[in-house]
């Protein structure tokens, strides 16, 4: 195994999914305390070059050879887009007639070099964790200088000209955007970014599940909520 890793083949909305993490180790530009991968002992936003990518794009292609998905999710230790062979790697796929979905935070979206490379994919999800800026610092610890408002600004504006699919996912965490005066702060943030579709999640990792999970029926309520709005925006 090179410097890619990756998941069991599975079936979502009929299609075969290859997920595929690009990174040897976490980098991220956030360190978030809920992190199911941990600390980040690499803190970036800058793109950074990784060994043995011809080996790791063989790999690849036996890999597609074996499974022949209808999709490759790119869903990596941090954010993907660091690796500076990203756009490689999507082109290569692309090349075998196999669509592309990239996670990112989302947060570096509004950069030209990235926006490129990320248009290049056939689906995108960006991450909304919190709804204050207090929230956003203590809980994902970002780089220095980063803010709330330009994490949105910056999905925003990358999906204002993207032409994929932007698929915004948003964590719902007991005790920090979980209550009515939160909600409706997310309301706004899926009307200003606009997304072609929504995904409601919670934390689910045992280690922070008892203190940062809701309630099965809290959940419920949030996500109709949330899910409403953005039909309802959509449709207008």
């Amino acid at each position: 195994m090179e410097c890619f890793t990756y998941k069991e083949p599975y079936i979502e909305d009929g299609k075969k999914i290859l997920e595929i993490n690009v990174l040897p180790e976490k980098y991220c530009n956030f360190d978030c305390i809920f992190c199911p991968i941990g600390r980040s002992p690499h803190k970036i936003d800058t793109q950074k070059p990784f060994p043995n990518l011809d080996l790791s794009l063989n790999e690849l292609d036996e890999m597609i050879k074996a499974h022949n998905p209808d999709l490759v999710f790119i869903n990596s230790k941090g954010e993907a887009l660091v690796n500076d062979s990203i756009e490689d790697i999507i082109r290569f796929i692309k090349s075998k007639n196999i669509k592309v979905r990239l996670l990112t935070n989302g947060y570096i979206l509004g950069k030209k070099e990235y926006m490129d490379i990320s248009n290049i994919c056939d689906e995108v999800i960006g991450e909304i964790k919190v709804t204050s800026e207090k929230d956003f610092q203590k809980l994902q610890r970002p780089i220095e200088s980063y803010t709330l408002k330009e994490h949105i600004e910056n999905m925003n504006l990358f999906n204002k000209q993207y032409k994929g699919t932007f698929i915004l996912e948003i964590t719902i965490i007991k005790g920090y955007n979980d209550d009515d005066e939160s909600i409706e702060k997310l309301k706004e943030i899926i009307q200003t970014i606009s997304p072609d579709k929504l995904l409601v999640v919670r934390i689910d990792d045992e280690i922070f599940q008892k203190k940062l999970g809701v309630s099965d029926e809290r959940f419920e309520y949030i996500s109709n909520e949330l899910l409403t709005c953005s039909n309802d925006y959509k449709n207008r």
